[in-house]
């Protein structure tokens, strides 16, 4: 019935929810917020189903409304005959992973735009000699657009003797 009945010291710890809080209560419905709460129940409807799903990312929300990512595991629950009686979720939380890795593509973006108005040309070659660098300027003039060089040799395509 997709209601809880398990909640360990750890999900306690993230969400601050006790188990005597979340117990008999619909994960979905009652932690799960509205943008993702198809998706989970998909997720624990194929558990029940037998098809379990690894490493399905998620937000939940704690006690006081903060955001708290999790990476789950949803696998399929089995009495001693093998009958399907419900289902294990194993969530690691994941959230300053994920601020981190948020934090690495905004510098990414960065670096991209100063590359790209640089004021002097920048490029840049693989250990085979081909371009994978190429900013605007280096493009404004050579006459090359980025296209026309990405992948290509730079000595024996564009050195010319």
């Amino acid at each position: 019935n997709g209601n809880v009945n398990e909640w360990n010291h750890k999900a306690a710890d993230i969400t601050g929810h006790t188990k005597a809080e979340v117990y008999g209560k619909s994960l979905v419905e009652e932690f799960i917020s509205s943008e993702y709460k198809l998706a989970v129940k998909a997720v624990l409807d194929n558990a029940l189903r037998g098809q379990e799903t690894a490493n399905f990312e998620f937000p939940l929300f704690t006690r006081d409304m903060e955001r708290v990512d999790v990476l789950m595991n949803a696998t399929t629950r089995r009495d001693a005959s093998g009958n399907i009686v419900g289902v294990v979720g194993v969530g690691q939380d994941i959230t300053e992973r994920k601020k981190f890795e948020g934090e690495l593509e905004r510098v990414a973006k960065d670096l991209r735009a100063l590359i790209d108005t640089a004021n002097a040309p920048i490029f840049g070659i693989d250990k085979d000699g081909n371009v994978n660098e190429w900013n605007n300027k280096a493009a404004e003039i050579t006459k090359y657009t980025q296209d026309e060089v990405m992948g290509r040799n730079l000595v024996d395509d564009f050195i010319r003797p």
